[in-house]
């Protein structure tokens, strides 16, 4: 059932409950309409604890919350109408639509799965990652890290570095890291020295570059069974979401057009993708499984967590059973639609002050 479902029949009990309080006379008809009133709230419990979990969503008919960083005392009621002039009613105030930093980490601190999508040659945005792991930090020590940047049959590297078995330099080596990610480390630096000093767990997420190089060469059917260890079983790859699909080829076509990338066919292109997608799902969930007291915060790059299509929507397939709540947030403004058909890119994207009143 549905979550709408699941509200109407809350709703519904409600209504029961107030109706029982306003049946007050005694004539037998009387009686037996309490009788029935009375035993009808349990048969809507009954039907609410059948329900299956599902991953808490913010309505996506909605805006993305535009959060103004460096948080600053800004009357700006005028400017937010006018940057909404088509504003949903149903979504209440608009102003409600533009919290401050800290009231953002707030509304976090009951999200299990914290999603952190960044721009990969960005360093403002990784600078940001570490302010927003840091305060999440000292609301709940229980933390992890989830990281697109470490591929994951590298997953003992990292775990020697976090037990002071590496050094840095070390760990950037046997990581291979500037063969399999080559981004400035010292980008993630800070971050990974922040894990160290806290003792968190660090989750490398991502999917060998051999095997998303031969996918997007060859196509799933082209990887041998000892590759296929490597990534979700096949039955898990799922290449059904079409809008996805159709936002992959317009990417497909850039890097077409610049020489770049590693495929001459847009449909491995599109399963390369989502192979990637997949496998960081996969080590995503299993984690929040084992360790349902943490809340998780994933870094990657945006294209993977924007309109919830590449990781977060394959995370609450796994955790479907699951009660879970995750949120997206893009680290500086998109250059895409913040609402695409009723889905929002993101749940928050942080913007400096100055680009919130259209500076």
């Amino acid at each position: 059932m549905t979550q709408s479902l699941k509200t109407n029949l809350q709703a519904l009990v409600q209504i029961v409950t107030d109706r029982q309080r306003h049946l007050g006379k005694k004539t037998k008809q009387g009686k037996n309409k309490k009788l029935f009133f009375c035993l009808l709230p349990f048969t809507f419990y009954f039907l609410l604890s059948t329900l299956p979990a599902y991953p808490q969503q913010l309505n996506n008919s909605c805006p993305p919350k535009t959060v103004l960083f460096p948080s600053r005392g800004v009357a700006a009621s005028k400017v937010f109408e006018e940057q909404i002039p088509n504003w949903e009613k149903t979504c209440g105030n608009p102003i409600n639509y533009f919290p401050s930093f800290e009231k953002m980490i707030l509304e976090l601190k009951k999200v299990n799965i914290v999603y952190l999508g960044e721009n990969h040659d960005n360093s403002q945005d990784h600078k940001r990652q570490l302010e927003i792991i840091q305060k999440l930090y000292n609301q709940n020590p229980n933390i992890a890290i989830a990281m697109e940047m470490f591929q994951r049959p590298l997953q003992d590297v990292v775990n020697q570095y976090l037990a002071g078995k590496l050094t840095e330099e070390e760990l950037v080596q046997k990581s291979e890291y500037e063969k399999r990610w080559g981004f400035p480390w010292e980008n993630y630096a800070p971050i990974i020295q922040f894990a160290k000093e806290k003792r968190l767990s660090v989750i490398a997420l991502s999917t060998p570059s051999e095997i998303s190089r031969k996918v997007a060469q060859q196509g799933l059917e082209g990887l041998t069974p000892s590759e296929r260890k490597f990534i979700p079983p096949l039955s898990e790859i799922k290449t059904d979401n079409e809008e996805y699909r159709q936002t992959l080829q317009s990417v497909f076509q850039q890097h077409q057009a610049a020489n770049h990338g590693n495929s001459a066919d847009v449909e491995k292109f599109f399963q390369a993708q989502v192979v990637w997608d997949e496998t960081m799902a996969d080590g995503i969930a299993q984690f929040v499984k084992a360790y349902q007291n943490h809340q998780v915060i994933v870094l990657a790059g945006r294209g993977h967590i924007i309109y919830n299509y590449g990781i977060p929507d394959r995370v609450a397939r796994r955790l479907k059973n699951e009660k879970f709540i995750q949120r997206s947030i893009l680290l500086s403004p998109p250059d895409e639609p913040t609402t695409r058909k009723n889905k929002r890119i993101a749940d928050f994207i942080l913007s400096n002050t100055t680009d919130a009143q259209g500076n």
